[in-house]
């Protein structure tokens, strides 16, 4: 936008001499300080030309003026949309603040239960669970589901499935292929 309002101080500055000039060749023509005809003549050329020139130029100004105006106006819009947009993101941020304090409540909460649930644990089932945990990024125990382990997702073979199905519901059974612990509910397919 700087460059448009250089551009209209120099349309108006470019202008300025112009009108001056032509106002002081109208004064000589019109107190009659000019004499020699031809003279007069050559002033009254002068005037027309200067006329003209005058026209050019606040054409000029006239359309540095509109782009300006239109280019103030757009920049109105995006300011106006830049201020919508940080509302928005503040929000946004608001929000994704609020639900970081809410997970970390509830993996606090997660936390101190599990905890609880270790403590009852046998001493040995927790050390194999971690290491099978550390072992497969965080998953040490998977879900039998229609008989698919579904931490490797793969099918047990029909002989493991005969020797989780006849072990007893609280028997820690393991995956053959991956090794992480399965538990077994009525989703199993057993």
């Amino acid at each position: 936008m700087s460059d448009l309002e250089r551009a209209q101080t120099k349309a108006e500055a470019d202008l300025a001499p112009v009108k001056e000039r032509k106002l002081r060749d109208q004064q000589r023509v019109d107190d009659g300080s000019v004499s020699d005809p031809k003279a007069l003549r050559g002033l009254i050329d002068e005037i027309e030309h200067l006329t003209r020139r005058i026209g050019d130029l606040e054409d000029a100004q006239l359309e540095v003026m509109e782009e300006l105006e239109e280019a103030s106006a757009r920049f109105e819009a995006i300011k106006n949309r830049r201020g919508e947009l940080e509302t928005g993101i503040r929000a946004l941020m608001a929000t994704r603040d609020s639900e970081f304090a809410a997970l970390d409540s509830q993996l606090q909460h997660a936390g101190a239960k599990r905890e609880t649930v270790v403590e009852k644990l046998p001493a040995a089932l927790v050390t194999y669970y971690e290491r099978m945990r550390d072992k497969h990024s965080g998953l040490g125990a998977a879900e039998l589901v229609e008989r698919r382990c579904t931490g490797c997702r793969l099918d047990l073979n029909a002989a493991d499935l005969r020797t989780i199905a006849a072990s007893a519901p609280d028997d820690v059974v393991l995956c053959e292929e991956c090794g992480r612990i399965l538990v077994r509910t009525e989703s199993s397919g057993l």
